[in-house]
């Protein structure tokens, strides 16, 4: 709920702060209009959803189905609106205006490309859990990763009846063997060459900053990977007297009473919290 005390402090500490390492989930996507269900998923999968039963983007995402075709029928319509879109809302850009012209990184769970999509400098961020624009091997025979948009756009354009044109299946250019969507969702994904320097230059900034004042501005991480971002931010903050640390997230707020005079915690809708405190 509005907290205007707090509102005032998160936006002091990130005008007051040189350097801000960001941690952003699920929620912040969400909170920018890319919803996995309700009104949106009913326009984009209604489809899906009447002959499947499917009742979210989240599930239907491991949804069995029986052919190549209407798997791809389905993750091509996901990706392209959820990684080739921009967010309905101005949620990304309103957090770029805010720390644009400070040193700062970005280390996400999210997949779907929207901190570069903002204008966000691509050297300053390490999506984890992979990229909804990246075909890998489903074995995979290598390391690699290729660019999937023409190919997804293709897939949308042609399907008929929840179904992709069997010509259009992604097959390994090395092996022949099926293409598949690079996240981590087992221990077969890939990390390719650009995901390995992006985790190097998250090694550096926070080597680089260490024992220097930092600002933690974690946004819509919830407990679903929290080994990644949230235990992570809170052990920093714990270990270091000088670190400082901020939490948005709706309905998931959370804090040891050890830090809490050097943390604000804000239990509202991120979009607005975000666009207020730019005006």
């Amino acid at each position: 709920m509005y907290n205007q005390e707090q509102y005032i402090r998160l936006k002091e500490a990130i005008c007051n702060a040189d350097t801000i390492l960001i941690g952003a989930g699920a929620g912040l996507s969400t909170a920018a209009g890319l919803t996995y269900s309700g009104e949106r998923f009913h326009r984009l999968f209604g489809d899906f959803e009447k002959k499947y039963g499917i009742t979210d983007m989240y599930t239907g995402g491991f949804y069995p189905f029986e052919t190549k075709e209407e798997f791809w029928a389905w993750w091509s319509r996901h990706i392209w609106y959820n990684r080739y879109q921009d967010a309905p809302k101005a949620t990304y850009r309103n957090l770029l205006q805010l720390v644009k012209d400070k040193d700062y990184f970005v280390i996400t769970t999210n997949v779907d490309h929207q901190f570069q999509r903002a204008g966000f400098d691509k050297n300053r961020l390490y999506y984890m859990q992979g990229d909804y624009g990246l075909f890998q091997c489903s074995e995979p025979c290598s390391q690699q990763t290729w660019d999937n948009e023409d190919v997804i756009r293709q897939m949308l354009e042609q399907q008929q009846v929840m179904k992709i044109p069997t010509s259009l299946l992604p097959v390994c250019p090395n092996c022949g063997r099926p293409l598949t969507t690079n996240l981590r969702v087992d221990d077969r994904f890939v990390e390719d060459e650009g995901w390995h320097q992006a985790a190097k230059r998250y090694e550096n900034f926070l080597k680089k900053h260490q024992g220097t004042k930092l600002l933690l501005l974690e946004l819509g991480v919830g407990m679903n990977t929290p080994v990644i971002i949230k235990i992570p931010f809170l052990q920093m903050t714990l270990q270091e007297e000088y670190i400082s640390y901020a939490c948005l997230n709706l309905g998931d707020i959370w804090v040891p009473d050890e830090i809490a005079e050097r943390s604000i915690c804000i239990d509202d809708d991120i979009d607005q919290v975000l666009q207020i405190i730019t005006e």
